[in-house]
């Protein structure tokens, strides 16, 4: 059977109980204050400048990996290439 809470009811709770209930209670509110004026702060500080990317960075970039993609095209052929060879001599063709 259920027991009731009422007015009579009661419960222990021992002081070791109490002092680590208390403890993360201040534990997080220190925690919640301090969070507090990090917020603060960073809404006082200024905003970092805009990144804007030159015209000139921009067509360097493209350049570079265009360059790149071409390079890779040629390593890729000639590995095809050896890969050729290597099968040619393996398979007597």
């Amino acid at each position: 059977m259920a027991k009731e809470l009422n007015e009579d009811s009661g419960f222990k709770v021992s002081i070791k109980t109490l002092m680590g209930i208390g403890a993360a209670m201040a534990t997080v509110i220190s925690m919640w204050f301090m969070l507090q004026a990090d917020i603060a702060e960073a809404r006082t500080l200024p905003e970092p400048p805009p990144q804007d990317v030159s015209r000139m960075e921009f067509d360097m970039k493209d350049k570079m990996i265009r360059q790149t993609i071409l390079t890779t095209q040629e390593d890729v052929e000639a590995m095809k290439k050896t890969l050729e060879r290597i099968e040619d001599k393996l398979y007597d063709r």
